[in-house]
């Protein structure tokens, strides 16, 4: 029984023109058929795969029927975690979405998962991403103020719902946490953020997210081991369609 998890999936097959304009790296082209292939490698029918987030293109539930249908047909048991872009998914309906795909696929959010001795706890998350304002050197001088305090009140909700995982996976008995993130716990100004902070005072072993796609993007955040934590970023891209096994 392993672990394994990716993100970024950004499936398109009922959103073709949209995907197109905006996943135009090499490394996009064929990427279904390539994380299918590797999935089927690696994957096995007992082991548990983390979806962690911007799984589709579709705006409604109808328009990403295809590609909620290729993750069902991905080998192991399906865990999803809400993307900024997975617009199908509002946070309300999470309850109505794990009924309606009981046995199939999961979906994370204000609950928790069992692995083995551990918990799967997680919610989207959200950093401040700009805009920012660079000096003549290209560093950071100064960020655009109301859109960081809007930021501010985002990334206050979505910890109240990462504190609702931990707390509800707690009640159930659990010690051991795995975190999963779809945004990076840190922007390219943080240190350490709520997320880091709330890592920590739950004794999670391991953090996972994903979103920081594109090479330019790669290193925006922790990854590693930092106070205790291990961080590790999971972008399809980044992977290159590999799932990274968690443990």
């Amino acid at each position: 029984m392993a672990l394994y998890a990716i993100g970024d999936l950004h499936l398109h097959f009922q959103a073709e023109l949209k995907a197109r304009a905006q996943l135009k790296d090499r490394v996009w082209r064929g990427h279904e058929e390539k994380l299918r292939s590797f999935c089927e490698e690696t994957v096995r029918p007992e082991d548990t795969l983390v979806l962690v987030g911007d799984h589709s293109w579709g705006r409604t539930l109808a328009e990403c029927e295809e590609d909620l249908r290729y993750i069902e047909a991905l080998p192991g048991r399906k865990i999803l975690l809400r993307g900024n872009h997975d617009m199908f998914w509002d946070a309300k309906k999470t309850a109505s979405l794990n009924e309606r795909f009981a046995g199939r696929l999961s979906f994370l959010q204000n609950n928790w998962y069992p692995y083995r001795d551990w918990a799967i706890v997680g919610t989207k998350g959200f950093t401040f991403e700009g805009p920012f304002y660079l000096d003549r050197r290209g560093r950071v001088a100064g960020w655009d103020e109301e859109a960081a305090d809007h930021a501010e009140k985002i990334v206050s909700r979505e910890l109240e719902r990462l504190r609702a995982s931990f707390e509800a996976a707690k009640a159930a008995g659990r010690s051991r946490f795995l975190m999963f993130l779809h945004y990076p716990p840190t922007n390219i100004l943080e240190k350490e953020s709520g997320f880091t902070e709330m890592a920590e005072e739950y004794g999670a072993e391991q953090v996972i997210y994903a979103h920081s796609h594109g090479e330019a993007r790669f290193h925006d955040s922790i990854q590693g081991p930092f106070h205790g934590v291990h961080y590790s970023l999971v972008s399809g891209d980044y992977l290159r369609w590999h799932p990274a096994r968690i443990l």
